[in-house]
């Protein structure tokens, strides 16, 4: 997973998104009400200090202070006040009360007040200076006189910059309130939901394919309150186990059922089979001249029942192995029994090229020797079969680790890649394009896997044109 694919809120988990989908809603209200509240607070207190400042100007204008004045008896009661006086374009009274502090305006202060164009509503002017923003008002008097009078905007700031840092400080501390608060709640609140995962990560690791299968995992019963919506999850994922182990259970007893029957069958199947083969070839030793075309019916009935017998023989084995029966736990040695398998194939079809490739010291595994026999000899037969003369096929044997690795490499056609998938299932036969030149149950190479299996080993398959390696991999059982 790509960084950009963890940070998409999309691939978030859903604690993560609803403690951020809080915080920001918690976030987004704080804001928005800590705006609100200080554009009404600065709107509050500039409403103030515009009537101030025109009640101010109001009473300069009907009485001027007297030259010498102490800042005590200025108007503005000794806080700071600003008063200009021009008279026929002569300023007539000029001075900044700041405290105890009075002190004339600059030209360019006074220029930059005649500048501002001030009427009767208050105006922000820029002074400079220690002077900084004042809140100007400008009165005609009855002798043509024009007084401005003013206060400044410091306080008014100094009190927004305050209440801004407090919102800014309680956003930021309801914020970490909020999200330490809202973890632990959602992890308790989506604690059910995580059990329930926990549930299905167990059955997920249950082996579910085959054999009788006790599918004991539940949601407890403390989270299947349908009165609550994460309950009716756990309600309706405990009824989904129960249909679903009921549907094993219907399976498995059905499997029994069919493993019985063909075990059942084939142990039936034995006897007429012998007979029908025993009377064949009794009639083949008859003294009395025999017709061709009888004589061609008996040897084919002969054959078919040798067919049928080893087809039977097959069914049982798979059908005993299915039923879990152990097989027997010797030491055997691979090496030895690939030579003789390889020297029956090259007697059996000498057309093919066979080859050995063994390491020098021999290598054993625990295990079946009659089967791992089949083993060997149903993939040469499997080469054999599928593939044309002139084949070269190579049976080699490696120890990797705790493992013995038994391969057939054949340079034929290859499996065709639809068929790889369900190769080593049962009644599984190549099509024409394999070359098939002999009858094939389609029960050898399933053999193959269950031996392996039974032996907790498996069967890998890696074919392509001109390169096909059947290999069986088993626990060698012994110290490497």
């Amino acid at each position: 997973m790509t960084l950009w694919e963890r940070l998409r809120p999309s691939g978030w988990m859903l604690s993560t998104k609803l403690v951020a989908s809080m915080l920001a809603l918690f976030l987004a209200v704080t804001v928005a009400t800590g705006a609100l509240t200080v554009v009404a607070l600065n709107s509050f207190l500039m409403a103030q200090l515009d009537q101030g400042v025109t009640t101010s100007a109001l009473r300069v204008g009907q009485r001027p202070p007297p030259p010498g004045s102490s800042p005590e008896r200025l108007p503005g009661g000794g806080g700071s006040f600003l008063n200009l006086r021009v008279d026929n374009g002569v300023v007539e009274t000029n001075y900044v009360a700041q405290g105890s502090e009075v002190t004339a305006l600059t030209e360019e202060q006074i220029e930059l007040i005649e500048a501002a164009q001030l009427g009767p509503q208050p105006r922000t002017v820029a002074l400079g200076g220690s002077l900084g923003d004042y809140r100007l008002v400008a009165r005609q008097g009855p002798d043509g006189d024009t007084t401005v009078a003013g206060l400044p905007l410091a306080d008014v700031r100094e009190t927004v910059d305050r209440l801004l840092s407090l919102v800014a400080g309680s956003a930021l501390v309801g914020v970490v309130a909020a999200g330490v608060g809202g973890v632990w709640l959602v992890r308790r609140n989506l604690a059910p939901l995580q059990r329930m995962a926990h549930t299905a990560t167990r059955v997920a690791h249950l082996k579910l394919d085959s054999g009788d299968v006790a599918l004991a995992e539940r949601v407890p019963d403390a989270d299947t309150d349908e009165h609550t919506e994460v309950g009716q999850v756990g309600l309706a994922f405990n009824r989904m186990l129960d249909n679903v182990d009921g549907a094993l259970q219907a399976r498995h007893e059905s499997e029994r059922r069919v493993r019985q029957f063909v075990a059942d069958a084939s142990h039936e199947l034995r006897t007429p089979l012998a007979s029908i083969r025993g009377y064949a070839e009794l009639s083949r030793r008859e003294r009395e001249p025999v017709p061709a075309s009888v004589t061609h019916a008996l040897a084919r009935v002969e054959s078919e029942a040798v067919r049928m017998s080893a087809l039977v023989e097959d069914l049982l084995l798979l059908a005993r192995l299915d039923a879990g029966r152990p097989l027997e736990r010797t030491p055997v040695d691979v090496s030895l029994l690939a030579v003789d398998v390889v020297s029956d194939a090259h007697a059996a079809a000498p057309d093919h090229q066979w080859r050995l490739d063994l390491p020098d010291e021999p290598v054993e595994v625990r295990g079946d020797t009659h089967r791992l026999h089949q083993v060997v000899a149903n993939l040469l037969a499997n080469a054999r079969t599928h593939t044309p003369s002139g084949t070269t096929v190579t049976t080699s044997v490696i120890r990797v680790g705790d493992w013995v690795r038994i391969a057939v490499h054949d340079n034929g056609p290859g499996v065709p890649p639809a068929l790889q998938p369900s190769v080593f299932e049962r009644f599984t036969r190549g099509d024409d394009s394999r070359n098939r030149s002999g009858g094939s149950t389609g029960l050898g190479l399933s053999i193959v896997a269950a031996v392996a299996q039974a032996h907790g080993g498996r069967v890998e398959l890696a074919s392509a044109p001109g390169d096909t390696t059947f290999s069986v991999v088993l626990p060698s059982g012994t110290p490497g």
